[in-house]
């Protein structure tokens, strides 16, 4: 059974990639282009839960993550935010980060705290289909 964090970001219409433990998802309200989200598909409410696999299986998610965002969104640095205050589900906020902006579909996607902290409530909110088909063109550059 899914989480309901991975529920709350649009799982499984937002799904990019899975991986044994992971569930990497395009993140609805994006601070910058590219964001993401990327859940721990185990029953884990604390970093020290997840489970020495998965901790071993995060490195083929962020290998993967980090790849498809360099040539998808070309980005200069990239932010891993584990929050947890509302979704308790492990979890981590991905933001690819760059100066300026980035364009997709007729819409620009400004990096509003570069180069200090993300500014997470400057996003563009896409709707479930924008969400939807972002997922899919991630999904099909994936190669992890």
């Amino acid at each position: 059974m899914t989480n309901p964090t991975a529920r709350k970001f649009g799982y499984p219409r937002t799904k990019v990639a899975e991986t044994a433990h992971w569930l990497v998802l395009v993140r609805p309200q994006q601070p910058t282009f590219g964001s993401l989200v990327l859940v721990c598909k185990e029953d884990a409410q604390a970093f020290s839960d997840v489970s020495p696999a998965a901790f071993a299986d995060l490195k083929v998610a962020v290998s993967g993550i980090e790849d498809l965002l360099r040539r998808a969104v070309g980005y200069e640095k990239i932010n891993y935010l584990m929050l947890m205050m509302v979704d308790t589900d492990v979890h981590f906020h991905v933001l690819p980060r760059y100066e300026g902006s980035r364009e997709h579909g007729g819409r620009a996607f400004p990096d509003a705290g570069w180069p200090g902290q993300p500014q997470l409530a400057s996003h563009v909110a896409l709707d479930d289909d924008e969400a939807a088909a972002l997922a899919a063109d991630f999904a099909a550059r994936w190669q992890a």
